[in-house]
């Protein structure tokens, strides 16, 4: 429909003629601010050959020239390249910038960028064009941000909100400055440098630009070394090594570290015991010597060993209030009954209360070899500056044993069996189960820790309620099943455990069990393609979460030697991650947990769990 203007003047409008309405669904009809709203205009006029006479000019008076306006400051505006332009048409409009100043096409249609400069605007590819960086972005009408207006046109009227895209785009080029991309991050990995002295010891480091630096010594010996007359030696003997040492006496020592600044640490386990400094990087040949002092040169005096024995002795009792240690040390002493795996860390009371000065010296001078040890360090140092470090202070470290007694490891065989601690006076119950896992160097455990992140992980402090990815935890908090549960898959040289652990209130013990379970022959039979990506997107990132300080960094090379016999660079790990699939997951998980007999460790108000045939037969499936 066409609309001619009606013409200016006193006798434009005649209140005789009859007016007709137009609706706002006329494309040049603007002024009604209801859609469809009737508006009242004036029929088109009579040519003027119809007309009795001619109308009388009307005196108009001149219009003044509007002032000119000063022209507005400059705007800083990103800049993405303006070479991109295309010749491409496209309703919205257009926001220009560079160095010719910035201007606004109005109007129904504008010249816009071509779709391949908008999407290398989006993806923050930066461009330079013969007149400088310039920005085209595309601003589509009718979308809008909660970001601040932007003043289109020179008179610096209001114009129309920047998009989410706009904004997008100009994110990601700040962004892009100084992240680096997954890929990236996997390439620019310093190397591990790893140098054997003469004695067998393994000196490994990887560099970077870091002020700070952690040095350690990781021995290959613990708990799983030990037997039942002199279990809890290995802890007791972490606990001496920084009371002092024959060089250096109690406070000599402590005052030495402290003039560094240095956090000293250790810790024992199943099958290795750490000593490690972090400290300056400036500092290192310092700290080198100190661990070799702490390792050689052991005091184990009468007086410390009787003051660490009570220390000990009370910490065993604090231990026994933490109920998730006391429940996975159950899980060890019924899975691996009757090997050296069955003993905890700590040992029992009966050993620590009569450990002598000999036991312990004994276990030193039989653990502590050179073979068995490796330096690491990882921070602001040289791997030449280390390996001189190492053969100054370490090439005193013995090699031969004693009438050729080398400690060698005893299989562990694994027992499916339970172990009940039934206590109602508790308000919550921990309970674990477990199935036998792969060792250390099998392939299969990048398979069970992909099925581990499918079950994931949940605690009532976690957001997102029955929203989250987990299906077993969205059953946790529709049903009320538990306050927590967790999965684990704890490996050691040639075997491990693989299960799950929760807790829970006394009567929800049945229901999250059945869950649990159940999740545990889904993964076997039903596992989908999805659940295996979202699962494999966690492992990659917690595998670069290790890249977090060197202290994590120098404790994953030094377990990586003592366990693969070499650094696994995190591009290996990625590949094996990535070459995981849902039947390789549902082939592994029935490998290792269907139609298996399980461990199970109980503590606490667990009348509801039921008998352990019945937990056997939810193991497998009848299938047709």
């Amino acid at each position: 429909m066409a609309l001619t203007r009606p013409p200016q003047g006193p006798k434009a409008l005649n209140p005789h003629q009859p007016l007709r309405t137009l609706t706002t669904r006329d494309p040049y009809t603007l002024g009604s601010p209801f859609p469809g709203t009737p508006i009242p205009c004036p029929p088109p006029p009579r040519p003027a050959a119809t007309r009795g006479r001619q109308p009388a000019p009307t005196a108009t008076r001149p219009r003044r020239p509007p002032a000119a306006r000063p022209p507005p400051p400059p705007r800083r505006v990103p800049s993405v390249g303006r070479s991109a332009q295309g010749q491409a048409w496209r309703r919205g409009s257009v926001l220009r910038a560079g160095s010719r100043g910035r201007r606004r096409l109005r109007g129904g249609r504008a010249r816009s960028v071509s779709h391949r400069a908008a999407a290398a605007a989006a993806a923050g590819d930066v461009r330079q064009g013969a007149g400088g960086p310039a920005v085209a972005v595309v601003l589509p009408p009718g979308r809008l941000c909660a970001g601040r207006k932007i003043n289109g046109d020179r008179g610096g009227r209001r114009g129309r909100a920047a998009p989410l895209s706009f904004q997008a785009a100009l994110l990601t080029l700040t962004r892009k400055r100084g992240a680096a991309t997954y890929a990236q991050t996997l390439q620019n990995i310093p190397e591990t440098q790893v140098t054997t002295l003469e004695n067998g010891l393994r000196v490994a480091s990887e560099e970077s630009r870091q002020p700070t630096c952690t040095v350690g010594v990781w021995i290959e010996a613990g708990s799983r070394y030990e037997n039942a007359k002199n279990n809890g030696a290995g802890f007791f003997v972490e606990h001496l090594a920084f009371k002092g040492t024959k060089k250096r006496p109690g406070s000599a020592f402590e005052k030495e570290v402290e003039s560094l600044g240095a956090h000293l640490n250790g810790y024992t386990s199943r099958e290795h015991t750490a000593f490690y400094i972090k400290a300056l990087s400036k500092d290192m040949p310092k700290v080198v010597e100190l661990l070799a002092d702490v390792v050689q040169n052991c005091a184990l005096e009468d007086s410390q060993i009787e003051k660490e024995r009570g220390v000990i002795l009370r910490e065993l009792k604090e231990m026994d209030s933490n109920l998730m240690d006391v429940t996975f040390d159950y899980l060890h002493a019924t899975a691996f009954q009757g090997t050296p795996l069955a003993h905890t860390v700590e040992g029992t009371t009966e050993n620590i209360k009569r450990l002598t000065r000999a036991d312990l010296a004994s276990y030193v001078d039989t653990h502590f070899k050179a073979p068995r040890m490796v330096l690491a360090a990882a921070g602001g140092i040289s791997h030449k500056e280390l390996v001189d470090a190492a053969k100054q202070h370490f090439s005193g470290v013995p090699v031969a044993y004693k009438e050729d007694a080398v400690p060698i490891l005893p299989h562990c065989r694994f027992t499916g069996s339970e172990i009940r601690a039934r206590d109602d006076g508790l308000p919550l119950a921990h309970i674990a189960l477990a199935v036998e896992g792969p060792g250390w160097a099998d392939p299969d455990n990048v398979v069970l820790n992909v099925a581990n992140a499918i079950i994931g992980r949940y605690d009532r402090t976690f957001g997102g309620g029955k929203n989250q990815s987990s299906r077993l935890a969205t059953l946790a908090v529709e049903h009320n099943l538990c306050h927590s549960f967790q999965t684990f898959n704890t490996s050691y040289s040639d075997t491990g455990l693989f299960g799950f652990h929760f807790v829970s209130d006394p009567l929800s013990i049945d229901d999250m069990m059945f869950c649990a379970q159940g999740e545990w022959m889904r993964l076997c039979t039903s596992t989908t393609e999805s659940e295996v990506t979202r699962a494999k997107n966690y492992l990659r990132n917690a595998m670069v979460a290790q890249l977090d300080g060197t202290t994590r960094v120098c404790e994953n090379i030094a377990s990586h030697l003592l366990n693969y016999g070499r650094r696994i660079p995190l591009e290996e790990w990625d590949a094996r991650i990535s070459a995981v699939d849902a039947r390789m997951v549902r082939d592994v998980c029935s490998k290792y947990i269907y139609d298996k007999c399980p461990a199970i460790a109980a503590v606490g108000p667990i009348e509801q769990l039921l008998d352990y045939n019945r937990l056997r037969s939810a193991m497998y499936w009848i299938r047709l």
